[in-house]
């Protein structure tokens, strides 16, 4: 059987790094067995649903190269796969129809119970000491009379009957056998007065519908699975292979969630974080590879992921390491794709810098990057402009016999440079260092000072080539003129 997941978020907000950790795995494992991705929207809880949350939703997977096989239409894109509708919202009819199909069986029932009657038992059971759970008036009433008030339009839900004994178990591929007894679940809503599916019903029919073969969720979802097996076998579908992987703590080792801790996945979009090292550091959330490595390109990831290697333990979300994930993933970009990633962050009224000259610049740096967005915090060097603090360094080789011969040295030879390129600047400076007779840092210290108004930087070559020949020439002639001899 081909091996199909789904990631099914809600639009009730932004997709965070937990969330997100369950659509990496689940398009990861897809991916390893050649099967199918499919996203599907659980959109039928009005009230949470936000404007523009589904949009999102769609660019974050999109930044993170989740591409689904089967998704809804929307945003720009049309419906892809056979097994839609993709939203539950437009599957209304699918739910009503599986329901009735319960009813008729004799193992779901309509229930008349409003909200006051139930809140009402519920507080009941709570001051006997007893577990809440629904008391079954409903699936007492004589037949007539639920007959009298369907055909009177009597506001009704409809409740699936538990089996009051035994147990149900299930095998899950993380966690191993699991037992829940089937005494300790009351019989649940299935359907809505208003024809709104609750989320074990409409999960159940929609996985069963897709063919979903993993149903890979976050440790929460544990307790609604004995609920959903009952659903599975009464209508006559193998439930899938469950995998339940364990929860994200945050520092403070409290759950990880929208409301607690958990920073939205496009905060790190915008902060230019790699996208391949979320993908990798979300992997890495109670997942290991066989070798130990953790810095995992994506096609590794997908060659090596497996439930076998997921542990149980509750793990905590590190901002640090994801960091440093990113600055390894960055580290070790062709230069042309660094170069186009990192153009949208570019400051560019204080780095216009353009082909060849922001390609050396961007080399220069790359070592130092964390995320796109850091380019600018190390480009100063290369844009020609000593601030008061560098004059002030630069000013101090007053009087440096060595420092004037290095910087007139180094001008000839720049002068003289035709056609300006970075292996010329090179060899002009090593030039340079032979014609004043100076090597190591009594040659790179005053070419430094002078160009920069730093002792250290990025590899002075770029900076020469970056700066230009005019600009290069400008500021050592300034130099000269500071330490006290003629440009």
């Amino acid at each position: 059987m081909k091996v199909r997941t789904r990631f099914a978020p809600s639009p009730t907000g932004s997709l965070h790094v937990g969330n997100a950790r369950i659509a990496v795995f689940n398009w990861l494992f897809a991916r390893h067995h050649g099967g199918d991705f499919i996203l599907r929207v659980e959109d039928t809880d009005l009230d949470r649903n936000v404007v523009g949350a589904e949009a999102a939703v769609f660019a974050d997977l999109e930044w993170l190269g989740l591409e689904p096989d089967e998704a809804p239409g929307g945003h720009g894109r049309s419906e892809r796969g056979a097994h839609g509708p993709y939203r539950q919202s437009e599957r209304l009819a699918i739910y009503r129809d599986h329901a009735d199909r319960l009813v008729a069986a004799g193992v779901a029932y309509p229930c008349f119970c409003t909200p006051e009657e139930l809140e009402a038992k519920r507080e009941a059971a709570l001051a006997r000491g007893d577990k809440p759970h629904y008391d079954g008036t409903c699936r007492r009433r004589d037949p007539d009379e639920v007959r009298a008030l369907l055909e009177a339009g009597a506001p009704a839900s409809v409740r699936f009957g538990v089996p009051k004994d035994g147990t149900i178990t299930f095998d899950d591929a993380v966690r191993g056998s699991i037992s829940f007894d089937a005494a300790e679940i009351g019989d649940f809503i299935l359907l809505r007065p208003d024809g709104v599916p609750t989320y074990n019903f409409a999960v159940v029919v929609d996985d069963a519908l897709m063919e979903i073969t993993h149903v890979i969720r976050g440790v929460g979802h544990l307790s609604n699975t004995p609920r959903q097996v009952l659903l599975y076998r009464a209508l006559g579908f193998e439930p899938p292979v469950f995998a339940h992987m364990p929860t994200v703590l945050g520092p403070d080792r409290q759950k990880l969630s929208k409301r607690h801790g958990a920073q939205a996945l496009a905060d790190y979009r915008k902060e230019g974080y790699h996208p391949d090292a979320v993908i990798n550091y979300l992997s890495l959330l109670s997942w290991s590879s066989p070798s130990g490595d953790e810095v995992l390109d994506r096609d590794r990831l997908v060659r090596e992921v497996s439930l076998d290697r997921v542990g149980v333990a509750d793990v905590v979300f590190d901002g640090t390491k994801l960091r440093w994930l990113s600055g390894k993933h960055i580290e070790a970009m062709e230069l042309p794709d660094l170069v186009a990633a990192i153009e949208p962050f570019l400051d560019r009224e204080r780095f216009p810098f353009e082909g060849d000259a922001l390609a050396a610049a961007v080399a220069a740096v790359r070592s130092h990057l964390t995320t796109f967005a850091e380019i600018n915090d190390h480009l100063d060097p290369f844009v020609g402009v000593l601030d008061a603090e560098g004059i002030r360094a630069r000013n101090n080789l007053a009087g440096d016999e060595n420092a004037r011969n290095v910087l007139k040295a180094a001008r000839a030879r720049f002068a003289d440079i035709d056609p300006w390129a970075q292996e010329s600047v090179n060899a002009a400076i090593r030039a340079a260092g032979n014609d004043a007779g100076a090597r190591g840092r009594a040659l790179y210290e005053p070419l430094r000072l002078a160009l920069t108004g730093r002792e250290h930087g990025p590899p002075l070559a770029a900076i020469v080539f970056v700066l230009g020949k005019a600009a290069a020439i400008r500021l050592l002639d300034e130099a000269i003129e500071a330490v006290g001899g003629n440009a």
